[in-house]
C-alpha cells in the first residue's frame, strides 16, 4: 500500500436532485473508508441543478464554481426532474454541469462500459457478444456543437420558425483529447478508434486529420477510423472489437449511452471528466454516475449507489493519486456483485433486492474483509 501523504485533497460534493443526495450520502461513507486508509480529504458541499435553482435562481452559483476551481475534484450526484422542465433551456438544471465542465476546462469525458459476467442476461444482446466487455469512450466535452456559437431558435422574415447550431473545433481542442485517449490506451489494449463524420462534415475531416497526426507520436498504439453511424452499428453488432473510442462532444454523448446500454446495468457505470492526465495521477476532475436523477424512485431508498461509488474510485485513481485504493474499491464492488447482492434495478426475478444503504454496507464489508 502506498505511504500516506501529508497532502490534503479538497473534494467538493454536489448532491444535486432526485436520487443524487441518497447516492452521494452513501458514497461519503466510502470516502470515510478512504480516510481511514490514510488519505487526507477536506470535504465541502454545494448546490447544483434544480436544488440550486430553487435556492439561488440559477443551476449553479458563481461561488460554487469558485469552490470547484479551488478543489482537486468534484463528486456529483445527478440533476434534473419534471419540476424544472418548463424552464428555458439555458436555465435548466443540466446547464450547471456544462458550466462546471467549461469553467474547469474538463475537456476529456471518460465513460467506461464494462459488463459484469453475473449480469450478462440483463443485456439485450446475446451473452457471447458482451462477455468480458470493457470499452472506454473518451468524449471531447468542452467544445463542439454544445458550446459553439452562433446558435438560435427564431422566427425568420417569412414567418417560419428556424433553428440552427454551430459545430466548431480547433486543432488544439481535438489534439488534446486525442492525446488523452492514446495515453489511456497505453494502459489497456493499445487500440484507439477515432470516430467522426469526415465524409460529410468539415469538422469531421479536421478531426480525422488531427487524430492521425497525434497517432504518429504513439507508434505503439494502433489507430483506426470509423464513421459515427457505423460505430453505432458496430457497438451492437460486435462490441468486443473496441478498446478506446475517442470522438467529439455530440457523437460521444450518443455513443457512450449506447455502449452503456449494452451492459444492461446503467446503475453500475461511473464517469470522469478530466482536464487531461496530470502527473502522478493528480488531474482535476468531476466524477459522476452516468445515470440520471430518477425522480420516480427518489426518497424510496432503493437507488443503486454503485455507479457513484465507482466514480469515487476513478477520483482516487485520477485526482488523488491512490490507484491502490481505487483497485481495492473496484475489487470490493466486483465481489459484491459476484456474490449476488442486488438493488432492484439489477435484481433477477424472484431475488430479494437490497436497499441503497444495504448495498453500501456490502461494499464496506468487502473492503473490511480484504
Amino acid at each position: 500500500m502506498a505511504a500516506a501523504s501529508d497532502r490534503v485533497f479538497k473534494l467538493l460534493v454536489l448532491p444535486g436532485d432526485g436520487i443524487g443526495p441518497e447516492i452521494i450520502r452513501e458514497t461519503l461513507r466510502v470516502v470515510d473508508w478512504a480516510r481511514t486508509a490514510g488519505l487526507r480529504i477536506e470535504l465541502s458541499e454545494g448546490l447544483a441543478g434544480g436544488a440550486s435553482i430553487d435556492i439561488v435562481g440559477a443551476p449553479i452559483a458563481e461561488d460554487v464554481v469558485e469552490q470547484a476551481l479551488a478543489s482537486d475534484a468534484v463528486l456529483f450526484g445527478a440533476v434534473g426532474g419534471p419540476k424544472w422542465d418548463h424552464l428555458p433551456r439555458a436555465q435548466r438544471p443540466e446547464m450547471g454541469i456544462l458550466r462546471l465542465r467549461q469553467a474547469l476546462d474538463l475537456y476529456a469525458n471518460l465513460r467506461p462500459a464494462v459488463c459484469f459476467d453475473e449480469l450478462l442476461d440483463a443485456s439485450a444482446l446475446k451473452p457471447d457478444l458482451i462477455r468480458g466487455l470493457d470499452i472506454l469512450i473518451v468524449r471531447e466535452a468542452t467544445a463542439g456543437v454544445y458550446f459553439s456559437l452562433p446558435r438560435a431558435n427564431e422566427v425568420g422574415p417569412d414567418g417560419q420558425r428556424r433553428a440552427y447550431d454551430t459545430q466548431a473545433y480547433t486543432e488544439a481542442e481535438i489534439a488534446r483529447v486525442c492525446r488523452t485517449a492514446f495515453e489511456l490506451a497505453r494502459t489497456r489494449q493499445r487500440r484507439v478508434c477515432s470516430v467522426d463524420k469526415a465524409n460529410v462534415m468539415e469538422t469531421g475531416a479536421l478531426w480525422r486529420a488531427v487524430a492521425s497526426e497525434v497517432a504518429s507520436d504513439y507508434p505503439d498504439v494502433e489507430l483506426s477510423h470509423m464513421y459515427a453511424d457505423n460505430c453505432a452499428m458496430q457497438l451492437v453488432r460486435r462490441p468486443a472489437q473496441f478498446d478506446v473510442i475517442v470522438t467529439d462532444n455530440l457523437f460521444g454523448d450518443i455513443l457512450s449511452d449506447a455502449a452503456a446500454a449494452l451492459t444492461g446495468s446503467l446503475g453500475l457505470l461511473p464517469s470522469a471528466s478530466l482536464s487531461g492526465l496530470g502527473q502522478g495521477g493528480r488531474s482535476r476532475g468531476l466524477y459522476e454516475p452516468i445515470h440520471g436523477s430518477a425522480p420516480d424512485i427518489a426518497g424510496r431508498g432503493v437507488a443503486n449507489p454503485i455507479a457513484t461509488i465507482l466514480s469515487f474510485a476513478l477520483c482516487l485513481r485520477w485526482s488523488f493519486d491512490r490507484a491502490d485504493l481505487a483497485d481495492r474499491l473496484e475489487r470490493a464492488v466486483r465481489h459484491v456483485v459476484s456474490s449476488g447482492v442486488r438493488t432492484p434495478d439489477i435484481a433477477h426475478p424472484g431475488v430479494a433486492a437490497v436497499s441503497t444503504i444495504e448495498m453500501t454496507d456490502a461494499v464496506l464489508a468487502a473492503l473490511a474483509a480484504e
